[in-house]
């Protein structure tokens, strides 16, 4: 038979909520009682067997900077004994000094903090509690101390990116126990902001989709937080710098127009790429009851967005969460129904992509019905059944006091099936306590359950003639609580003779306990419960008092009331007249407003002056320690009937004020109201004004309700008081009234004393004492002095007192240098002294300090970083209040230039106490000197003697200029000025430069080492004509500085034809000699000279380069002479006939024109010859075979960033509008604003050839020819041969056939 123990429940009332009536017919669980209580008091005499109450966790891991607490609590009767085993074998703590046992508990504390270590005690531990009775075992508890490591060493290389690029920051934190949290912040210990661009991975690493400049940094610092050693780890900083297209080629860029480079995006967009995991499947195993965590990162550009489905499934809604902006999904209290493939969608405007995660969740064992304690009495049949579910399925083992059952002592009455013991005939010695393990490769679970064999008497464990009082027509509850073995059986009887109470009426539980489904008044009396097994019989009587139920006889009724009305509402109320009824009244189910307007009596609620924020719902609720009844009325809150508006205006002013009960110290105030103006007065408010002190100042004294007309007001003596006052209602407040008749006070002595008193000395041997003087009304009579009184602090001295006059400072001479005194300010007057006044400290005046810090040590942390260390300075030599160290550092001289000039000095200030700072900002590779000092509130102290210390070489800085001069056609000279900041020893130049074609491509990269001690260097061997690019940067014995850039182009020609046949410029007609000239090679034009008018000349010009010497010839006519007669043609009809045709003609091309320009028919000629200007071109002067006529000052003009050509080849309007004056360098300016020409005649010519093409001009009037540069830029109403220039031709040769024109030049003449 199994024994059961049926404690009383704690049921208050039969006639409390279902819920309660539920919860009383709960059944406890079946063991013996041996917690305190009067249960427990009542078996203390039984035995049982030990049960393992409270045990530290089966993975312990402890601080290794604390002692070792293994707990191990049991029960049993008698009280158990405790043994432990460490690695499967006994522990034996007495051998061990540093381990003992709680008293009265297994509990070890090893104490570690004295000596020993953590390490030494690392293991896996069991207890076992024993008793007579049988043994129970503990889980097996590994201790393992917890350990921060440190990050291991590396040296991380900054990384430079381009902008839009995906990138991966690792962290690879130490391995910890526990395993650490990850997070990242800045050298500010500033989380680094995150987005769905920017986040950190499951694994810690910080992952970047795309890079922007604003990711550039030098603090990225992974830090490893050990919540269990509270510790924190730190990677080394990782250096990130973002470059866009732009910076990286922004000198190639600045000189492009229209090129499909400088249309293209900084960094090409991308579809989604997934960072982690990888590939297009990955697989996760969790176990059951865990959270589950998949993570999906992608890379892409735009940033892609990360989605989230399960295939043949939907996500649980309650326990799915989306973390690290939905690329982490995470199901919480994950299950065995939660298996599947799960798909991480990552989209952007490029494309999609799918990674499936095929999810399989395990489980650790988990119960399905734990063994539960057996209470049999002998001969009894019973069994223990401990059944468990896993994946995999686990295995269930079963052990007998801690032993495997198949090796413990043999016992007749126990037979094992499976999850199942089966007990059959138990006796006494059949008590034992049985340990189930289930167990599979995830985990194992152990329960011990003891098996007790008690021959007991019955027992009744519910008190004697308890009472229990029920609600009529409600069901009652009388328990009976009981214990036995072998199990009683339980009967119950009404009355003292009466007969056992049978299950059609009443119900009899399986814990004793009576129930009566509808209790009546005839219910009442004494219950007898009895309790029987084959050993004996117990009784206990309990009483049952049926009372009436409450009522409300009378209930509240709806009600409509008028604004400003009146409302009753009523509630009577019946109840059982043993109890005691309250009734309690709500509004909108809360309690009544705070407001005197809502009066409750006996059975009404009273509403007076009804506000329409009295309307709802009232709620009359009657309750008694049983039950509770409650009725419920709606007010609704009307306009009231239309009357004439009143006039609504703040009080008219009180009047006849009037001062009775005149006392030292108070007087009555009376007044008469004014008009309130149809709003009540809410209060009055009184104010003073001391004609002695303050005359016309009126301060507040009172404030009363609107109901009174009287005061009795406080009044300080020696003040002269006139009152006046003021009424307030709704509205506003009235004017003040006519001011009352004075009345002064008598004087008396102070009743308070100064504020604000502090002692502080302005020079070293004096005291200043200062206060807050009391004011006039404060002063309470005439003559108002202080009493200053001061003494030592520390010494036996006698107080020193003066009496000073109504001033707020007194000055104490003669003291020692900053001591500390005892200071007292008492105010005085005629009439005697205020009470005795607080005492405060000050110290006399400071004096600069005497001593200096000494033991000053520097210790040089980087190039730029230095951390100085000083012993204080002691207390006394201070003199003063300590304010902090100064340190003083200048650089002495630079190690690299022997420089011994001292520079300005700089000052560091450390407040408090400290003795140690750092110096930052140090130059690299110099000599510093420092000295110390103290500070207090006087001043400096003086100085420690000058430590000086050096820095060590750092990396320089960029050159501070680099020019590219004498270029010709295949060599180029750079110059340079060293670094101003070398930060070292230059040890060598590296100087790396690539050629740029005519696509604007980099060529190959070459890398060039220049001595230090060079500042020019030429560059041979070079392709003519071609644009470099220059990267120049210095090195130290630490590694290289900043570089600087820089272009230049090699020259067409070398201009130097002395001896080289044919000659490069002549001119001639028949059989005359050549006439020629030597041009600078970089030059693009030249002006002839000395021609005579109406002759034929032919032109050559020639080029010198690696290919021989190449020319072209051209053949022009210079116009007729000037006729020195003059003929006045304005009369002939020819010339009239001649004008009417131009003008009209003009005309006709103005309007061509403005077509032209608003069809965008421009072309760009000019600002490609600004983009691609020779930095080389020089005016050059008459006496060196050149001219200085030529003058551009567009040419020299650096190009705007942003105006380059748009590539359809139009020209924008305010690019182009510049007049023909901007273009006339050739022809000194010969074109006036409207585009007509000066000269009378003009001629063009045009040279070609497949290396150079020229244009050049006649002006007859100035008798010289000028040869133009390469593809001029034209002015937009003179557009030559617009459809044969090839402004991108690298060779210039596409000047191929153009008409001759002679004759006066018109604007836009095209052939």
């Amino acid at each position: 038979m199994q024994l059961k123990i049926m404690p009383k429940k704690k049921c208050l009332s039969a006639g409390r909520v279902p819920l309660i009536l539920f919860l009383c017919q709960m059944i406890s669980a079946l063991e013996v009682p041996l917690d305190h209580g009067e249960k427990a008091k009542l078996l203390e005499d039984l035995v049982q067997p030990p049960t393992i109450t409270q045990q530290s966790p089966k993975d312990y891991i402890i601080d290794p900077r604390e002692n070792i607490v293994i707990q191990c609590e049991a029960k049993g009767k008698p009280p158990p004994s405790f043994s432990w085993t460490r690695n499967g074998t006994h522990f034996d703590i007495d051998k061990d000094p540093l381990v003992t046992m709680k008293p009265g508990s297994g509990t070890l504390i090893i104490n570690i903090m004295s000596e020993g270590k953590a390490e030494t005690y690392e293991g896996v531990y069991q207890c076992t509690a024993r008793n007579e009775r049988g043994a129970a075992i503990s889980n097996n508890i590994v201790v393992r101390p917890s350990r921060s490591p440190l990050w291991t060493k590396e040296k991380l290389e900054p990384i430079t990116l381009q902008n839009g690029q995906p990138l991966v920051l690792p962290c690879r934190p130490p391995i910890g126990l526990p395993p650490a949290i990850i997070f990242w912040m800045d050298n500010s210990f500033q989380r680094l902001p995150q987005s769905e661009r920017v986040s950190q991975g499951l694994n810690g690493d910080l992952y970047f989709s795309n890079v922007l400049p604003e990711d550039t940094r030098e603090d990225y610092i992974c830090y490893a937080r050990f919540n269990h050693t509270q510790t924190i780890q730190q990677k080394q900083p990782i250096s990130l710098k973002v470059i866009s297209v732009d910076e990286l080629n922004d000198t190639i860029a600045a000189n492009l127009s229209d090129t499909e480079f400088y249309g293209a995006k900084s960094s090409k967009e991308r579809p989604p790429t997934f960072l982690t995991p990888e590939g297009n499947a990955s697989r996760k195993e969790e176990l059951r009851g865990n959270v589950l965590s998949l993570e999906c990162i992608a890379e892409g550009l735009p940033t892609p967005l990360i989605y989230w489905i399960k295939e043949d499934g939907t996500l649980p809604a309650n326990r799915t969460f989306y973390r690290n902006f939905q690329k982490t999904l995470q199901i919480i209290q994950v299950s065995e129904a939660d298996s599947g493939n799960y798909q991480c969608i990552a989209k952007n405007t490029l494309g999609i992509i799918r990674h499936t995660i095929s999810v399989t969740v395990k489980a650790a064992p988990y119960w399905i019905m734990a063994p539960r304690n057996l209470v049999l009495s002998p001969g009894e049949d019973g069994t223990l059944i401990c059944r468990a579910n896993g994946n995999p399925k686990p295995r269930i083992s079963w052990l007998t006091n801690g032993v495997p059952t198949e090796i413990a002592p043999d016992d007749p009455s126990r037979r094992i099936d499976g999850d199942t013991i089966i007990f059959s005939n138990v006796q006494e010695r059949s008590s034992a306590v049985y340990q189930c393990n289930a167990s599979n490769e995830y985990g194992y679970l152990l329960a011990n359950a003891f098996v007790n064999v008690l021959a007991e008497l019955p027992r009744i464990l519910t008190p004697a003639n308890t009472l229990y009082q029920v609600i009529a027509n409600r069901p009652a509850f009388l328990d009976c609580a009981f214990f036995g073995s072998p199990l009683p059986t339980i009967e119950w009887f009404k009355g003292a003779k009466g007969s056992a109470l049978h299950e059609d009426i009443y119900v009899i539980h399986e814990n004793g306990t009576l129930e009566i489904p509808v209790a009546q008044k005839d219910n009442s009396g004494t219950y007898t419960c009895v309790a029987r097994n084959k050993l004996g019989v117990a009784k206990n009587e309990v009483h049952l008092e049926i009372k009436d139920p409450t009522r409300i006889l009378k209930q509240p009724e709806y009600a409509v009331v008028q604004r400003g009305g009146r409302v009753s509402f009523e509630c009577k109320v019946k109840h059982d007249h043993t109890l005691i009824a309250t009734v309690t009244w709500l509004k909108d189910n809360g309690e009544l407003p705070n407001d005197e307007r809502f009066t409750v009596d006996k059975d009404h609620l009273v509403v007076t002056d009804v506000r329409d924020s009295d309307g709802g719902i009232y709620t009359c609720v009657a309750n008694t320690t049983l039950d509770e009844v409650s009725a419920s009325a709606v007010l609704s809150v009307v306009a009231p009937t239309p009357t004439p508006a009143p006039i609504y205006d703040v009080p008219s002013p009180p009047f006849d004020l009037e001062l009775t009960d005149q006392l030292d110290k108070s007087v009555q105030l009376s007044w008469t109201p004014g008009d309130d103006n149809n709003s009540p007065i809410t209060k009055f408010i009184i104010e003073y004004e001391d004609a002695m002190h303050e005359a016309g100042l009126w301060h507040h004294q009172a404030e009363v309700s609107g109901t009174q007309t009287t005061a009795q007001l406080k009044l300080s003596p020696y003040v002269n008081y006139s009152f006046r006052v003021m009424a307030e209602n709704s509205i506003g407040r009235s004017l003040p009234s006519e001011a009352s008749e004075q009345y002064q006070t008598k004087a008396a002595e102070p009743d308070k004393n100064p504020t604000a008193v502090e002692g502080l000395g302005s020079e070293p041997d004096n005291l200043v004492i200062t206060w807050k003087p009391l004011n006039g009304f404060e002063s309470n009579g005439p003559g108002l002095q202080y009493k200053v009184s001061w003494r030592q602090k520390d010494g036996d001295d006698e107080w020193t007192s003066v009496v000073v006059a109504n001033v707020s400072k007194y000055i104490v001479s003669g003291t020692p240098t900053f001591v500390p005194y005892l200071i007292k300010v008492q105010a005085l007057n005629v009439m005697g002294f205020a009470p005795e006044p607080a005492v405060v400290t000050g110290h006399s005046g400071e004096d600069l300090p005497m001593v200096a810090p000494g033991n000053v040590r520097v210790n040089v942390v980087n190039s730029t970083l230095a951390e100085v260390h000083w012993d204080p300075v002691p207390l006394k030599s201070i003199r003063g209040r300590l304010q902090g160290y100064r340190i003083y550092y200048w650089k002495a001289q630079s190690a690299s230039q022997r420089n011994r000039r001292h520079l300005e000095k700089k000052i560091l200030t450390f407040q408090g106490s400290k003795t140690h700072g750092m110096l930052p900002g140090l130059e690299p590779f110099s000599h510093y000197a420092l000295n110390v000092r103290v500070v207090n509130g006087k001043g400096e102290g003086p100085a420690s003697p000058d430590r000086a210390f050096s820095t060590p070489e750092g990396v320089p800085s960029a050159p501070s200029s680099l020019k590219i001069v004498n270029p010709t056609l295949d060599s180029l000279t750079l110059e340079w000025d060293p670094p101003s900041r070398p930060n070292g020893i230059l040890t060598e130049y590296t100087l790396k430069y690539q050629p740029i074609n005519s696509t604007h491509e980099l060529g190959p990269l070459i890398d060039l080492k220049i001595p230090a001690n060079k500042t020019r260097w030429t560059l041979k061997n070079l392709n003519f004509s071609t644009r470099y690019k220059f990267y120049f940067y210095a090195q130290t014995s630490v590694g290289p500085g900043s570089q600087i850039t820089e272009e230049g182009v090699t020259t067409v020609d070398e201009g130097k034809m002395a001896g080289i046949l044919p000659p490069d410029v002549g001119a001639g007609k028949g059989k005359e000699e050549w006439r020629k000239e030597i041009v600078n090679g970089s030059r693009s034009f030249f002006g002839l000279k000395g021609l005579m008018p109406g002759t034929a000349y032919k032109v050559r010009v020639g080029a010198e380069g690696h290919s021989g010497f190449v020319s072209s010839e051209a053949v022009f006519e210079t116009g007729p002479a000037m006729a020195s007669r003059q003929v006045d043609i304005a009369t002939q009809g020819w010339f009239i006939g001649l004008m009417c045709a131009v003008a009209l003609l003009i005309l006709i091309l103005l309007i061509v024109c403005f077509i032209r320009r608003n069809k965008g028919g421009k072309y760009p000629v000019k600002e490609k010859e600004d983009a691609h200007a020779d930095p080389e071109i020089q005016p050059m002067k008459e006496d060196d075979g050149t001219f200085g006529e030529y003058s551009d000052a567009e040419d020299h003009k650096p190009l705007k960033k942003g105006s380059r050509t748009p590539s359809d080849r139009t020209v924008k309007k305010e690019d182009s509008d510049d007049s023909l004056v901007d273009y006339g360098e050739g022809v000194n300016g010969q074109f006036n604003e409207d585009g007509s020409f000066i000269g009378q005649y003009s001629a063009f010519a045009i040279l070609n050839h497949k290396q150079v093409g020229y244009l050049t001009t006649l002006d007859e009037k100035l008798g010289h020819l000028q040869v133009l540069h390469p593809l001029l830029p034209l002015h937009p109403h003179f557009s030559l041969c617009p459809k044969t220039i090839c402004a991108n031709s690298p060779k210039l040769a596409c000047f191929t056939t153009c008409l001759l024109v002679t004759g006066p030049l018109v604007p836009a003449l095209h052939p």
